[in-house]
């Protein structure tokens, strides 16, 4: 089963309630998209955004030219029919994010818990590469993936933890430390998984 095939299995087979990563308001992205100062014309696209509710508080905010980007057809789908005539609001973008090929650039790039996924570092590469392709200079990046204490595998597939030393080793020096946060996310049979966020701005 390739990468496609199980996450589509997984939005197929799992309600909201078992999905380890729901979030009734993901409260430290919109935090850090607050702080970052993108105007709310600039365009900000959700990298794996399966169902997230990320895009519909989004939205009530007033920001414009957003994207949703994810592997998952199926994920997209179900966003897109909670949306309603809303998601006509939103672009969306059925893609593998390390050979994603935009068709235009947005003002902040956002991610929770797709980097750490990327165990092989030729997927991280590119990863970074398609991010430079698709943000625009001086834009904003916010990531979010399993602290060093967080789960080992998430959905049947190993992860690669991380910290602000390897995250920022990953960018590399182009890519300017503005915030750093921690966060015990509870899922929702209340467990807890360990998270770190950056907030990156991009010096090109």
């Amino acid at each position: 089963m390739n990468q496609q095939e199980h996450w589509n299995q997984v939005y197929q087979t799992k309600g909201e309630s078992d999905r380890s990563w729901y979030q009734q308001r993901p409260n430290l992205s919109l935090e850090l998209i607050g702080t970052s100062g993108i105007g709310r014309e600039e365009g900000i696209i959700d990298v794996g955004g399966g169902t997230s509710n990320l895009v519909d508080f989004l939205l009530e905010e007033g920001y414009r030219n957003l994207a949703v980007l994810d592997i998952s057809g199926a994920a997209l789908g179900q966003l897109r029919e909670r949306l309603g005539t809303r998601a006509g609001d939103v672009e969306w973008f059925e893609s593998d994010v390390t050979s994603f090929q935009p068709t235009r650039a947005f003002g902040l790039w956002h991610d929770r818990a797709v980097f750490h996924f990327l165990t092989k570092p030729e997927d991280r590469r590119a990863y970074i590469d398609t991010l430079r392709k698709t943000l625009n200079p001086g834009g904003t990046v916010v990531i979010s993936t399993f602290s060093l204490e967080g789960p080992l595998k998430c959905s049947g597939l190993e992860v690669m933890r991380h910290d602000e030393k390897s995250l920022m080793a990953e960018f590399g020096p182009e890519f300017i430390l503005k915030d750093v946060r921690h966060e015990t996310h509870k899922t929702p049979w209340d467990s807890g998984q360990r998270f770190i966020y950056l907030r990156l701005q991009w010096q090109k």
